[in-house]
């Protein structure tokens, strides 16, 4: 019996230890991360609304499936979206500033887990097919065309371009200013 309840202690003890430590580890490294964190999105709204000297968030109610946050730009130099949408590899997160005339200023790729050398060609911001939906419009974003061998991607992003219009909708009033 003694021969089984030494090593469970042990164990246990063990368990114990290492839990605390990466408690106090996570404590520690919380707000550090989040502070990163914070910083990297401000960076990201100030490269796809560049006019914006500051970003004030907006609370809105029933915003379109995919845009998680709006952030209306200063100086009424827009809006920013953030958005989330389904690739073939998963969530896509992506940001997107829309001018006041209800046209996109920038597009930029958050987070994808699309496949390497495919439905990354729509995704990585160095492939550069986010440019072709700058000066597009409500009216004219669905001209992008789609990327060979990437068609779950390239419609994902269409969908979450879609979706940022809807929102730009919903904070202007259909209003361009």
């Amino acid at each position: 019996m003694k021969d089984i309840i030494k090593p469970i202690v042990v164990l246990a003890s063990i368990c114990l230890v290492v839990t605390a430590l990466l408690a106090y580890v996570n404590m520690v490294t919380a707000p550090i991360i989040k502070e990163a964190q914070d910083k990297e999105a401000s960076q990201a709204r100030s490269e796809v609304l560049k006019e914006a000297k500051s970003f004030e968030q907006l609370n809105i109610d029933k915003l379109p499936d995919g845009v998680t946050e709006v952030y209306k730009g200063s100086d009424n130099s827009g809006y920013v979206f953030m958005l989330t949408t389904k690739g073939y590899g998963g969530d896509i997160k992506l940001i997107c500033g829309i001018k006041p005339d209800g046209s996109i200023e920038a597009v930029k790729t958050l987070l994808h887990g699309e496949t390497k050398g495919i439905g990354s060609k729509v995704m990585d911001n160095e492939s550069g097919y986010h440019d072709n939906y700058i000066g597009k419009t409500k009216d004219t974003y669905s001209d992008v065309d789609n990327v060979s061998g990437a068609t779950i991607s390239s419609k994902a992003y269409k969908k979450a371009m879609e979706a940022a219009f809807e929102a730009f909708e919903i904070v202007t009033g259909g209003a361009k200013q």
